[in-house]
């Protein structure tokens, strides 16, 4: 009867939203009186995991999981539940479970519930916070259902460690041919830079850096911050920065711990997509730019010369406390 995650990694080492479900799930175990068990596929280091609170690890290794494939993943852990005979899968909000949780829970025969944000209102009756309304508002949703998966929104719970040690598992569910019907040819990384789906800070650039020759600031105190980088729709149409960085409703959500927009006037579609970030930090020379009524922080001034100077300052700050 133990909770189940699914512990994402990329090239064997576990995504930092693998520790977090772990904490995230450890918590709940405590209030239901059970453990943790996590799958993992291709993992190298599955120890690590006993460090957030998980008591057992299904290590499944298999070539032909090299590449993220849904319909097989989640196969992995619809067998994993089973084995355990869990009644709770928990899982992320990345864009890879987002694929796989409606999959796993059909194959289940489970609810679902996506975007939780915070520990079951209760057990019993099963009921979970959410985002709702593109994260303006909340809901409380009941699963009634034997069996339950729900996604954890990212940064909604943080890391909490916890003593112990988790204990290692060969796990080799039976996958068919039917599993990899679909196959991935090919994925595309950036590599040097944090991407937008794992970062914990994001720098934000709009239509008011004039142009792509103004970017390099951007990059700067992205690299100073250990930030991504991104930029509103306007700027990805006009091929300023490719789409790939492209955040809000109609792009990439956002959930960072820090946002940081920059000559952005805040679009309610850009809002809606980044609204779930924990802190929002804006520039903008326009006092009355719509984003300044959803931002935490706000710098009415040029961004050419307020950016510049705010680098100066992290820099220094960083080398004082280095």
């Amino acid at each position: 009867m133990s909770i189940l995650i699914y512990a994402e990694s990329a090239e064997g080492k576990f995504k930092k939203v693998a520790f977090e479900l772990a904490s995230y799930a450890k918590k709940v175990a405590e209030s239901m009186g059970t453990t943790v068990t996590a799958v993992t596929v291709n993992a190298s280091d599955v120890s690590e995991l006993g460090k957030y609170g998980v008591d057992k690890v299904l290590k499944v290794s298999d070539d032909r999981l090299t590449k993220f494939n849904a319909k097989a993943y989640a196969d992995v852990v619809k067998q994993a539940a089973q084995k355990e005979g869990t009644t709770l899968v928990v899982l992320s909000s990345t864009t890879d479970s987002l694929y796989l949780a409606p999959m796993v829970a059909v194959s289940l025969e489970a609810g679902y519930a996506s975007n939780v944000v915070a520990l079951p209102v209760s057990t019993s009756p099963f009921q979970v916070k959410r985002n709702a309304f593109s994260s303006k508002g909340f809901n409380v949703t009941e699963i009634s259902s034997d069996v339950k998966v729900i996604a954890v929104a990212k940064n909604s719970f943080g890391l909490v460690e916890a003593s112990g040690a988790a204990a290692a598992e060969d796990f080799a569910p039976s996958l068919n041919d039917a599993d990899f019907s679909i196959k991935v040819e090919n994925v595309e990384k950036v590599s040097g830079k944090v991407a937008i789906a794992d970062a914990e800070i994001v720098v934000s650039g709009g239509r008011g850096l004039k142009g792509p020759e103004n970017w390099g600031m951007v990059e700067e105190l992205a690299s100073v911050l250990g930030a991504a980088t991104a930029c509103s729709k306007p700027v990805s149409d006009l091929d300023w920065r490719p789409h790939s960085e492209h955040v809000g409703q109609t792009g990439k959500p956002v959930a960072a711990n820090l946002y940081i927009a920059i000559g952005i006037s805040g679009a309610i579609q850009h809002i809606a997509g980044i609204n779930a970030s924990k802190v929002k930090v804006v520039i903008n020379s326009d006092p009355e730019a719509p984003f300044f009524k959803v931002a935490d922080y706000g710098i009415v001034g040029d961004a050419f010369e307020v950016v510049p100077k705010l680098i100066e300052k992290l820099k220094e700050f960083k080398a004082h406390n280095s």
